[in-house]
């Protein structure tokens, strides 16, 4: 039976052979016959989403731009909820909105797949310091307000594995938290940091919150997989008690505007983010350049923000 469908498999054995076949094929450079692979794959299984993906992901390195964009359009097709990630693909062509095209789906599928290695594959392998980073910069404003202690509540933006949490725990009377992908909340539910974990995006996740009834709402590399930072800041502006701080870290860039980079994340302009602080009715405390992350060895540019509900 034909099947649309993400799944590896495409409920036909020989389409599956010839998918497996197409991948080696790949893998060892030979696209010519790895796109003929798959596109025998389709001839047996034309609504099968992965193969359609694949095939894109093919063309694209024959610099077959026209059909790159076809095969992936077929894949968004046959996978509306875009958990391939092929509104990205698309964005990366120039042939879709790059601001639209980071689907929920996609970073759920993404972080479901990657949990079980997360934090040792970001810490040792990427020699990530998000939290860190923004834990200093907390701290820093507080003091300069000659403020100590713990806050009250935090809201874990994006909590993932609970990293964030981690290193916020001795700063935070209660921690709740939020994530898209579950088997991320489920491994930040076995480190029994949370008062509560959710699993969800961050509007549905604020918009349940009550006004006023948070101290500190972290964000801590979040933002690169959202565009528009907008709605975010200003939902953290009405849950936030008066004095209460936003803190986050984005990924950045010389130029104007936001940014799709190689790495499927968003870079965000100084200038954008300063923006979305003001609109939301921010004070803005502290903008620092950091690097929360390295890639290639290189540390990526970035920003630290605290930012203050007057």
């Amino acid at each position: 039976m034909q099947r649309s469908t993400t799944s590896r498999s495409s409920g036909d054995l020989l389409a599956d052979r010839r998918y497996d076949y197409a991948m080696f094929a790949k893998a060892e450079g030979d696209l010519a016959a790895a796109a003929d692979l798959l596109a025998q794959a389709l001839e047996i299984v034309p609504r099968w989403a992965p193969a359609w993906f694949a095939l894109g992901e093919v063309e694209a390195a024959l610099e077959r731009r026209e059909e790159a964009v076809a095969a992936f359009r077929r894949a968004l097709e046959h996978d509306p909820s875009d958990a391939l990630g092929a509104g990205l693909a698309l964005a990366r062509l120039g042939a879709a909105d790059a601001a639209a095209a980071m689907a929920p789906a996609y970073i759920a599928a993404l972080f479901d797949q990657y949990a079980p290695r997360f934090d040792s594959a970001l810490r040792a392998g990427l020699a990530y310091r998000g939290p860190e980073i923004l834990l200093d910069a907390v701290t820093r404003v507080r003091s300069g307000r000659g403020q100590g202690g713990t806050v009250g509540r935090m809201l874990d933006l994006g909590c993932g594995t609970g990293l964030a949490a981690e290193i916020f725990a001795a700063h935070a009377g209660v921690i709740d938290g939020v994530d898209l992908s579950p088997r991320m909340v489920e491994v930040a539910r076995q480190k029994g940091i949370y008062r509560t974990l959710a699993v969800g995006d961050l509007a549905g996740f604020l918009g349940q919150q009550d006004a006023a009834s948070a101290d500190l709402v972290v964000a801590a590399d979040v933002f690169v997989y959202v565009a528009d930072l907008a709605p975010s800041a200003r939902d953290s502006a009405r849950v936030l008690k008066p004095g209460g701080l936003l803190a986050f870290t984005v990924e950045t860039h010389g130029g104007e505007g936001v940014v799709l980079g190689a790495g499927l994340r968003y870079a965000h302009a100084e200038a954008v983010v300063r923006a979305v602080i003001a609109d939301a009715g921010l004070e803005l405390l502290l903008l620092e350049a950091v690097s929360t992350r390295n890639e290639a060895d290189r540390p990526v540019p970035g920003l630290v923000v605290v930012a203050e509900k007057g």
